[in-house]
């Protein structure tokens, strides 16, 4: 079962900074990273930036337009109005069947904001107590939702990248 986690920072760089703290914790093998990307959000700019870690992932990898999808729900739907948003939102609608909800998302949208950042990660195999150990002081806060296996599948049937 995948893990899909949101590691939401109070600044702008707290991602990036992250970002050498789950390579550390993969070669430790403490965490199983199968994706991943940051967004951030600088004070002043109209919509945050996003990056793929495409480096990070390994076979498998949903890629580009997993995240790209999840992170036009969040965060540019809301701006595009509302013929596009209610198209959007019914594709977005069956991102619910995959453990992907609207109140996950909306959370996201609320924690995700101008000033801050956040590192999306969809894993499995981590060892929970030391994964939080690596993140305590740097200020981050966890949101997550598990994906059942048949869940993972039909993620990886629509955004996979090695097909």
């Amino acid at each position: 079962m995948a893990t899909l986690s949101v590691w939401r920072f109070p600044d702008a760089a707290g991602a990036d900074n992250a970002v050498a703290t789950l390579r550390d914790l993969a070669k430790q093998e403490l965490i199983q990273i199968h994706d991943a990307a940051t967004v951030e959000w600088e004070v002043g700019k109209k919509k945050p930036k996003t990056r793929h870690l495409a480096d990070m992932t390994g076979a498998g990898a949903l890629g580009g337009a997993f995240w790209g999808f999840l992170f036009g729900l969040i965060f540019f739907v809301p701006l595009l109005g509302l013929a596009v948003g209610a198209a959007a939102g019914a594709l977005g609608g069956s991102m619910a069947n995959v453990g992907i909800d609207k109140d996950f998302i909306e959370r996201v949208r609320e924690e995700i904001r101008p000033g801050r950042s956040a590192l999306f990660v969809l894993t499995s195999g981590a060892v929970v107590e030391r994964v939080l150990d690596a993140f305590r002081g740097s200020g981050a806060e966890l949101i997550q939702t598990n994906l059942s296996s048949e869940q993972e599948a039909q993620l990886r049937d629509a955004f996979e990248e090695d097909r």
